[in-house]
Order: C-alpha cells, then sequence, then structure tokens
C-alpha cells in the first residue's frame, strides 16, 4: 500500500511539473506597443484615367502587441477616422468624404485587425487580417518591412519603425463610383512608429 501511495504522490509530482513547464511556455511575452499617431500613416495610389496616380493618406492609431523573439506571436489592432483624409485638394477631400466614396457620416472609422503573422525573415513578415471599410470586412495580406527597433532619441522609449505594403479592390468595399476609369486596384502604403507604453 505504502509502494502505492508513494507511486500516486510521484505521478502527481511530475504532472505539476509538466503543467507548470507548459504554462511557464504558454506565458505572453508580448508586450504593448502604442501607434504613433503623427508618424503613422496609410498612403494610397489610385490609377486616374490612365492620365496620372493621385494619393492621399490618412493618420493612424492604435496598438501592436510585440513579441521580439518570435514574430509570429505578435498582433496589430489598428484604426483610421475615414473623415480625416488629407490629399492636398479640399473639394476632393469633400467628395471623398460623401456617398460616392466613403460615406463618413454612416462608417466613420476604417479597421485592420491581423488573424495571422508569418515571418518571413528577420526583419519582414507577412501579417494577414481583416480590413474593414463601410462596413464591408476582408482578408487583406500586408508585406512588412521592420526598418529599425532601438530607442527613441526623442522620448527615451522603445520604438518599433516599419513599412507595409498591399493593393486591394474598392469595389470590394462597396466603392464603385467612376468605374472602371478610376481604378479599381488601389495601392496601399503604411509607414508606422510604435513606441512601448508607459
Amino acid at each position: 500500500m505504502r509502494k502505492i501511495l508513494l507511486s500516486l504522490i510521484s505521478i502527481l509530482f511530475i504532472c505539476c511539473s509538466i503543467t507548470q513547464v507548459n504554462a511557464a511556455e504558454q506565458k505572453d511575452l508580448r508586450e504593448t506597443y502604442i501607434l504613433d499617431p503623427n508618424h503613422t500613416y496609410v498612403m494610397w495610389h489610385i490609377d486616374h484615367f490612365g492620365f496620372s496616380e493621385p494619393s492621399g493618406k490618412w493618420f493612424a492609431n492604435g496598438t501592436i502587441m510585440f513579441d521580439k523573439d518570435k514574430i509570429q506571436n505578435c498582433s496589430i489592432n489598428a484604426y483610421i477616422d475615414v473623415a480625416d483624409v488629407v490629399t492636398g485638394i479640399s473639394k476632393l477631400d469633400e467628395h471623398l468624404k460623401g456617398g460616392d466614396f466613403f460615406n463618413v457620416v454612416q462608417f466613420p472609422k476604417a479597421t485592420f485587425v491581423s488573424t495571422r503573422i508569418e515571418s518571413t525573415s528577420n526583419l519582414t513578415a507577412k501579417v494577414e487580417g481583416t480590413l474593414t471599410v463601410k462596413g464591408i470586412a476582408q482578408l487583406v495580406v500586408l508585406d512588412v518591412i521592420i526598418n529599425k527597433i532601438g530607442v527613441s532619441p526623442l522620448n527615451q522609449l522603445p520604438t518599433i519603425g516599419f513599412t507595409a505594403t498591399t493593393k486591394v479592390k474598392r469595389s470590394d468595399f462597396g466603392i464603385t463610383a467612376y468605374l472602371p476609369g478610376l481604378a479599381d486596384d488601389v495601392s496601399l502604403e503604411i509607414q508606422g512608429e510604435a513606441t512601448l507604453k508607459k
């Protein structure tokens, strides 16, 4: 009987040890970084009837959950206030806010939430996520380059700098005005800086 009890105690001890190791391995080592809205923006380019490729931008807000050792464990949650579009042409800005395009009264925000990150090298990754514009959610993939990880000389805080690119079809989000002259494909370039949350 004593041997049986000792065996049971040994088994319980081993099980507890395994559970503690697994818990330690599963511990979330990510840190919260805040997107700097003064240095994080989404710029778009679109073919305008073959004559030119006008552009515009939005500044962005959000967070990055960053794991410096395993980029695949990171996640991104970002948004823009669509009414803050800047093209440099005030009449065009107002047109883009209206019903022909973004209808910002009904749909004031666009969001991006990552669902999967695949590391492609030490400093590059493919970030898959859900982009929601005008209430319509579509899966997109961003090609991301990490420009720099270090301490910012401006605020003395750990900072991540990155560039991301992708293409989307505006018709996928219900934006069809002036097709096909005004192109369906829209190129997106994202520049960002995120600082460790204090």
